[in-house]
């Protein structure tokens, strides 16, 4: 097994119901949950519980648990002597990262959590919009057939072959669709969001976002954390702040963060979050590869990583 290795939290798409009973036991996790309810005025604990697909995907909900979620895989790693070298989060999951390596706490991170959610669930009913996966294409690719296209962009590369597309619904599931099938995408599958994320439609909420984070302190960070934005490592509180503030409206630039790690002598991908997303594009880097705590087991990972 690679002798270094970074924690990395996914993001939205990864929650699932009954993702709470698959936590470990961390100390005011409880305590933690009552305040995501009261903050998100949601019932989260009956949401994650239930039977609602529908209600788990809705942003107010998803990005709370999530960000629980990964936070309680990521102390417990740490916890057990887990010793990265950076960490790195998709989209949602750059805020678990965030604290997880210390920049803010982990009740100062829900608020901000639950007022991003609450954030982009409004500026996605002022602009509705869509998100589809591409797969098949590299991102220069699908880049330079939707920069052609009013109202669509790219919004995730998540690894070689498999690109996520943001944008108004009609431009995405009309033009940009026939086009991408034209130059020889494999598949194009919708995805179950509200909006149009990672694109300039949420432009309105990531201003909103920005005049909250300018007040509230970010330490610097225990660990190098590889931000979505530019890919590349930083410690420095202010930095951090300054990055995550541009990250709503701008593209998730994964494959590169990945490569970046690469670049710093990561070998493995330790994924803290409900699944195994992030394990599954690892494998598509030359030079990596994936471990889902969650999928399999935090025994076994450590046994792994330690050895």
């Amino acid at each position: 097994m690679p002798s270094q290795c970074a924690i990395v939290f996914p993001g939205q798409g990864s929650q699932r119901l009954g993702m709470l009973e698959r936590l470990p036991a961390v100390p005011d996790l409880d305590r933690l949950l009552d305040a995501a309810e009261a903050l998100s005025d949601l019932p989260l604990r009956d949401i994650a519980a239930g039977s609602a697909e529908a209600a788990l995907a809705d942003t107010r909900a998803a990005q709370p648990l999530l960000y629980l979620a990964d936070w309680a895989w990521g102390v417990t790693l740490l916890s057990e002597g887990l010793e990265p070298v950076a960490m790195a989060g998709h989209s949602l999951g750059e805020l678990a990262a965030i604290a997880v390596a210390g920049c803010v706490s982990v009740e100062a991170g829900l608020e901000l959590v639950v007022l991003r959610s609450r954030l982009m669930a409004d500026a996605a009913a002022a602009a509705p919009g869509a998100m589809a996966a591409v797969l098949g294409l590299d991102r220069d690719t699908v880049a330079a057939v939707v920069d052609g296209i009013a109202g669509v962009w790219v919004a995730n590369d998540n690894a070689p072959g498999q690109v996520v597309i943001s944008g108004v619904r009609e431009a995405v599931e009309g033009a940009a669709f026939r086009a991408l099938a034209e130059v020889g995408a494999r598949r194009i599958v919708p995805l179950p969001v509200s909006g149009a994320f990672h694109s300039p439609l949420m432009q309105q909420a990531a201003d909103a976002f920005a005049d909250v984070l300018r007040r509230t302190p970010f330490r610097d960070a225990a660990y190098p954390i590889v931000q979505n934005t530019v890919a590349e490592p930083a410690r420095d509180g202010g930095l951090i702040r300054d990055r995550l503030a541009a990250q709503i409206p701008s593209p998730v630039r994964w494959t590169e963060t990945m490569e970046a790690l690469v670049g710093m002598g990561v070998g493995l991908l330790v994924e803290a979050g409900p699944g195994s997303v992030l394990t599954g594009l690892a494998r598509r880097i030359e030079g990596l590869s994936g471990m889902a705590v969650e999928s399999e087991g935090l025994d076994r990972v450590l046994e792994e990583v330690r050895t």
